[in-house]
């Protein structure tokens, strides 16, 4: 009887320990299939666990909306026309374009001096070999040539020394003159219009590296989201192997679609580093220097019109065909001047005299007897020369072909550059209007894919749907938002050029 109820109280006891350690070892395996830092890869034991992937350092983030805040801890914010600015003073090349604007108004400047008379102060001292004998004069030779100094052996001057000291106003009137005025003119309008057409190519650059960039990091965000939701997906099929709800293969296509967008994330960081640093080059005297960005607001599309109105008057391609036209036309009139005489006139006062002083010595000839003070050395005097083109051996004729060939392709030139102008301005207008017009499309796209995802996973919860079915859902999701993401970036830029082509900007 005693051995019995030992036996029973035994049996007992021993049921005890086995129902403990079981519920143990089921809590144990559900934690391990919550755990989001097990994971389970071919060729490896089960519930093994696998390190962590170690983070690559990122850059600064960039803020992506117009009501970014002024103040980051990712650095200095920079809006688009503080980036223009910017460039525009570190460019070395349009510097140089700006310095050689600058020297044709200059050029400018010096021809109109050239129709001003040009005064100059002359001096000059000349120096000839006095008189010379082949026999020794007698006496009274000598004191005969001592009453009339200054005769000279070699006759090179008006006297052995000769002093010249005078002021020289000289002015030469022709029609070159004017041309060249006129063809300097036109160079500096010319400069002003390559110069123009450089800032404009600069804001291009800069304004498509301005969105790149923050496309760029749109992208990194986009692909943060897309791995997050692949990671959370991969903890509920795990939970659903676990509950015997679901196949171990679910558990490993989640797994690859998760290292698919974190190398997809990966590459969006790199890619947004690359555009940061491009742009900085151009903002920085470091490119590495932290900063941020600051959409501006998107503006509506206005009417062709508009476009059309401001491209005619402000484009600086036409503007600069236009007075290259003239330029050349100038040409074929310098040209045709080489024809025509020039007049100079010349006007000088001061000393030309034996002695560099205002009056000279007193003379001891017969007139000089009949004054009682000496001869002044100060005067004036004027010139004035006609030249009259003759014969140059048909080179002024030869001039004039030329430049009526450089004439004929300017005018080619200008009608090339009017064609360009209409066809970029309907091409700009008709890709921002259509860019504007899929804007609305492209974010219905991203919200019917993220309730697709919803219902997705919903259904996939339910046993009614499959793990291929939950990826394919992710990937259009990321897929839409990226491609929207385009779109913004798209129709900015149009919008820009078309901006750029009319000088909005």
């Amino acid at each position: 009887m005693r051995l019995t109820q030992s036996l029973s109280i035994f049996c007992l006891l021993s049921g005890a320990a086995l129902f403990v350690a079981g519920t143990t070892v089921a809590q144990n395996a559900r934690t391990a299939a919550v755990s989001p830092t097990v994971t389970q890869t071919p060729g490896s034991l089960p519930d093994s666990p696998t390190p962590a992937v170690p983070a690559l350092p990122m850059a600064p983030a960039l803020p992506v909306a117009a009501s970014a805040s002024p103040q980051t801890a990712s650095g200095t914010v920079v809006t688009l026309d503080q980036a223009l600015d910017l460039a525009r003073a570190n460019e070395p090349g349009f510097r140089a374009v700006v310095a050689a604007s600058r020297n044709a108004q200059l050029d400018r400047s010096i021809a109109r001096a050239g129709l001003l008379p040009q005064v100059v102060y002359h001096n000059q001292f000349l120096y000839t070999e006095g008189a010379r004998y082949a026999h020794a004069p007698s006496a009274s030779a000598l004191a005969a040539n001592a009453q009339t100094p200054g005769q000279q052996s070699f006759i090179a001057s008006n006297a052995v020394h000769e002093y010249i000291s005078q002021g020289v106003v000289t002015e030469t009137m022709g029609f070159g003159q004017w041309n060249a005025v006129a063809h300097a003119s036109a160079a500096a309008a010319i400069a002003s219009a390559e110069m123009e057409i450089a800032r404009r190519g600069l804001t291009a650059v800069v304004v498509g590296l301005f969105y790149a960039s923050t496309t760029a990091q749109e992208k990194v965000a986009v692909e943060q989201r897309a791995l997050d939701e692949a990671k959370d997906f991969v903890a509920q099929t795990k939970q659903r192997e676990v509950a015997r709800e679901a196949a171990h293969s679910d558990v490993l296509k989640a797994q690859l679609s998760e290292q698919q967008r974190e190398r997809d994330w990966n590459d969006a960081k790199l890619q947004a580093e690359k555009a940061r640093l491009d742009l900085g080059v151009l903002l920085f005297a470091d490119p590495r220097s932290p900063y941020s960005l600051a959409l501006p607001e998107a503006k509506p599309l206005e009417e062709r019109a508009a476009f059309e109105s401001a491209a005619k008057t402000s484009n600086p391609e036409l503007r600069s065909a236009l007075e290259t036209l003239h330029e050349r036309a100038l040409d074929v009139t310098a040209a045709r001047s080489g024809y025509l005489p020039s007049l100079s006139l010349s006007y000088l006062y001061g000393i030309d005299a034996p002695q560099f002083a205002v009056n000279g010595r007193a003379s001891q000839s017969a007139l000089a007897s009949h004054f009682d003070d000496a001869p002044r050395n100060l005067g004036y005097g004027a010139t004035a020369t006609l030249d009259i083109p003759v014969f140059d051996w048909f080179a002024t004729e030869n001039r004039i072909r030329q430049a009526r060939t450089q004439r004929e392709v300017a005018k080619t030139a200008l009608s090339s550059a009017q064609r360009t102008l209409v066809a970029q301005l309907e091409e700009f207008y008709n890709e921002s209007a259509l860019a504007s017009s899929q804007l609305a499309s492209l974010q219905l796209s991203v919200d019917t894919a993220r309730e697709s995802l919803r219902l997705t996973r919903m259904r996939y919860t339910a046993g009614e749907a499959s793990v291929l079915d939950v990826v394919d859902a992710q990937n259009t999701l990321a897929q839409s938002e990226l491609a929207h993401s385009d779109g913004v970036v798209r129709y900015q830029l149009a919008l820009a050029n078309l901006q750029i082509l009319t000088g909005a900007i």
